[in-house]
């Protein structure tokens, strides 16, 4: 069924470790040869041997128009015209940057560089820098990037990996993360009771999405907001992966609290690789150059991966408006039939995101999350992929629909869903 991604991946296996650029790329929670996607066409992926999926995978997130929506590629191709990158300061990045401080006004000012990774290293010395602390606070189940100090308890990808941790991580780069269960604000209030004045920051994804879509308990976000100002720290929201997901103004306009500091990326590239943090005034006031925080990029803000994101960005709020309905009915059809089917199973939806939990404990940490029967989830991955519904290749990762996933698209995925439960 897939012979030429086969040998693809063996010869790819040759020259990249693990056959890949990215560990959960190679399959190695559902089994069998990842698949090589060739092109992509609205909510449509399609590999080297011709087949056609509906995708739900979007390249982990930042296709919210589908893939190769005709604006974004406009953009990127006039852009590509003019130079690709020059080292020096350009008007898309300004036009950008006040796009995303309309949406997110805790914005005040940002900057921009080439990853989710770069962009929570960056914010998390500019915490240390502002506060003069050393100690930050993050959740377990939370993925942040693979720097050292956030690759601790990290979620999707070294949970996919059934690993605890990474090595070639010297001890003390984590000795000032302090690790605490999500959903659970009397730990937090616990690691800051046991580190007085030394905490500089809380770091977290408002809504989970790296041990599946995992919301925020009821004021549990509100709590962190009035923790962090009581001991003089600052609140961080990661928002690489929910910032124009789970709402056109983020999960900090959907939940009402604002964060002292962002992260996005994903969504904000339009599909180039991109990356941004910023926040109040005072403190990005510190990055060089008009500050002593020094973080740099040769590629940062360049114009290819401004020009996608501002063509993104204006498509909002329509765009998410459209991703959001049509994961509302996925989820509502999912529940129906496992519902039906006295199936044990956790569906979850915020916006344009959502998972499928194959457990019958409800799913709010990731604890709760790590009781997930894995091995069913590949059964349902392969049944899903037969019927022409391409998910993410892991229990762990988040689902994400775009403004193109239409009636048709959301018919065939409840139906093969359906059929996926009696495999």
């Amino acid at each position: 069924m897939h012979k030429r991604s086969k040998q693809l991946f063996l010869e790819s296996c040759q020259v990249l470790p693990g056959g890949v650029s990215s560990p959960v790329r190679a399959f190695k929670a559902v089994g069998g040869t990842p698949l090589f996607i060739t092109r992509g066409e609205g909510p449509f992926a399609i590999d080297v041997d011709g087949h056609r999926y509906i995708d739900y995978v979007l390249s982990y997130g930042p296709l919210l128009m589908g893939h190769a929506p005709q604006v974004v590629v406009a953009a990127v191709e006039a852009a590509l015209r003019q130079g690709t990158s020059f080292g020096a300061p350009s008007e898309k990045e300004t036009v950008l940057a006040r796009l995303l401080i309309k949406h997110m006004p805790s914005l005040e000012l940002i900057r921009f560089v080439n990853s989710g990774t770069e962009a929570c290293m960056s914010v998390l010395r500019l915490a240390r820098a502002y506060t003069g602390r050393n100690k930050i606070i993050k959740c377990e189940g939370n993925y942040h990037g693979h720097a050292d100090a956030l690759l601790k308890q990290a979620g999707s990808g070294v949970a996919t990996l059934r690993l605890q941790d990474s090595p070639g991580i010297p001890w003390h780069a984590t000795q000032d993360t302090l690790v605490v269960p999500f959903n659970d604000i009397g730990a937090m209030e616990r690691a800051f009771d046991a580190h007085p004045g030394q905490v500089a920051a809380i770091i977290i994804e408002p809504v989970a999405g790296n041990m599946g879509v995992v919301p925020p308990a009821p004021g549990y976000l509100q709590g962190l907001r009035q923790l962090t100002a009581a001991h003089d720290a600052l609140l961080i929201f990661d928002e690489v992966m929910t910032g124009f997901r789970v709402h056109p103004g983020g999960a900090q306009a959907r939940y009402g609290v604002a964060p002292d500091l962002t992260t996005l990326g994903k969504v904000i590239g339009g599909g180039l690789p991109v990356g941004a943090y910023g926040g109040r005034r005072d403190i990005m006031a510190m990055v060089a150059p008009e500050g002593p925080m020094y973080q740099a990029g040769t590629l940062s803000g360049n114009p290819l991966a401004m020009s996608a994101g501002i063509a993104m960005l204006e498509s909002l709020p329509a765009s998410w408006v459209a991703a959001d309905n049509a994961a509302a009915e996925i989820a509502a059809g999912l529940k129906a039939i496992a519902k039906r089917r006295g199936a044990r199973i956790q569906v979850h939806q915020v916006g344009a995101m959502f998972s499928c939990f194959f457990s019958d404990v409800p799913v709010a940490d990731y604890t709760s999350a790590k009781q997930c029967d894995t091995a069913r989830y590949a059964r349902y991955f392969w049944a899903m992929l037969q019927s022409g519904i391409y998910l993410p290749p892991s229990q762990f990762e988040a689902c994400f629909t775009s403004s193109v996933h239409g009636a048709a698209e959301v018919r065939r995925t409840i139906a093969a869903f359906e059929a996926a439960l009696k495999a």
